[in-house]
């Protein structure tokens, strides 16, 4: 300050007048020119701290550093008002390195965004060509849910990659409806094929010809599988129907071969008690006596009905063994009168013929009746008078040899 009251500051550029301080004593005019620069020193400060922050936006911040360049150029104030420009250049350049990052991130979020845009439409192109009707629809609204949240690129490009990722949408859309209708129509017609089967397993449900009656479910349910599913609304209550029809069928079908079980093991044990008398002919005291009684005993044994399968071959064994001795005994005794050997040898074959003639006439009549249970019986007798008429001809060729 002079001695007229002139107030002077020094920078770089030279000293140069910033006021006229008339009253009062010197330093009070420099506090006061002082108290000026700390005024531009704050809002310095301040625009540091929200740059670094990022709180002010780099354009914002360079308009506001060039107000602030402007002000310490011709800051009526007494500081380092040279710091301050330095401070200021050094905001500068901050604001252009943070231009160039965001600059640069722009950049990377555009590339980023057109990489995605482009998977996303390769995605919805594989998914549109796909059969995935399930989940695709679902995964292709997530797919424009995630492209309305990337950033739009350049005009040609943003049209371009949309046109893909649309055309793939609407494409899967269209395919998407026509299986589905297809789908609808095949069902439809697997209604009207199940409702047919249905029908037919339902009127066989009270048959009791069980044998083909139980082949025909087989087939039916066949058709039932091959058909395909119905409609949603129908098919479980079309599937329940079936089952119940077979059951009540199955149901019919198991009492009555459990009532047969129990009559064949009643036969069985009636054929038992016929054995243990014709076992008690042995050994042959008296051929004639024997042949006699094993004869009434063949009569009554003709009479019960079939016995449990696994049990027929030894029940026939034992009678056979009991026939074969009484043979063997007759036999011994041909050898002595041999006429009378031959007449019963011959009356014997005569006799097993006529009774094998009557029961392949039963069979007959029973396989043309369709009665299974008669005709498997009249085969089982036949097999069994057909054994018996082999060793009656045996015995009577040896006779005659």
């Amino acid at each position: 300050m002079d001695e007229t009251g002139e107030v002077f500051v020094r920078t770089s550029a030279g000293e140069r007048s910033i006021g006229s301080w008339q009253v009062g004593k010197p330093e009070e005019a420099l506090a006061f020119f002082a108290r000026k620069y700390d005024d531009l020193a704050v809002q310095v400060d301040l625009l540091e701290k929200r740059l670094e922050s990022g709180a002010a936006a780099p354009d914002d911040t360079a308009s506001s550093a060039a107000k602030l360049r402007s002000a310490v150029a011709e800051a009526h104030a007494i500081g380092d008002l040279d710091a301050l420009s330095a401070r200021l250049d050094a905001i500068d350049e901050r604001v252009a390195q943070h231009r160039a990052e965001r600059k640069a991130a722009r950049a990377r979020a555009q590339e980023d965004a057109r990489a995605r845009k482009e998977q996303i439409a390769e995605q919805a192109e594989a998914i549109a060509e796909g059969n995935d009707w399930k989940s695709g629809a679902d995964t292709l609204r997530s797919l424009l849910d995630e492209w309305k949240s990337l950033p739009r690129l350049d005009r040609a490009t943003d049209d371009e990659l949309w046109r893909r990722f649309s055309s793939a949408r609407t494409h899967y859309t269209r395919r998407r409806k026509a299986h589905f209708a297809e789908l609808a129509e095949r069902r439809e017609e697997a209604r009207a094929v199940k409702e047919r089967i249905l029908a037919e397993a339902e009127q066989l449900s009270s048959s009791t010809d069980w044998g083909p009656t139980s082949r025909r479910y087989r087939e039916l349910m066949s058709q039932w599988k091959a058909a395909g599913p119905a409609p949603r609304n129908v098919e479980d209550s079309l599937w329940k129907r079936f089952r119940a029809a077979q059951d009540t069928f199955f149901g019919a079908r198991n009492a009555h071969q459990a009532q047969r079980d129990d009559e064949q093991q009643a036969n069985l044990r009636a054929k038992e008690e016929i054995l243990t008398e014709a076992e008690a002919l042995l050994p042959v005291t008296d051929w004639k006596a024997a042949r006699r009684a094993l004869r009434a005993l063949q009569d009554r044994w003709e009479g019960i009905g079939h016995v449990p399968r696994d049990s027929m071959r030894s029940v026939e064994g034992r009678m056979r063994r009991v026939e074969d001795a009484i043979r063997d005994a007759e036999r011994s005794e041909w050898q002595r009168s041999n006429p009378e050997a031959r007449a019963r040898a011959e009356a014997t074959v005569q006799q097993l013929e006529s009774s094998i003639a009557d029961l392949e006439a039963k069979a007959v009549k029973a396989r043309e009746s369709g009665n299974e249970r008669k005709q498997r019986e009249a085969e089982e007798a036949l097999a069994a008078r057909r054994s018996w008429l082999d060793q009656a001809r045996q015995a009577l060729d040896e006779f005659s040899g």
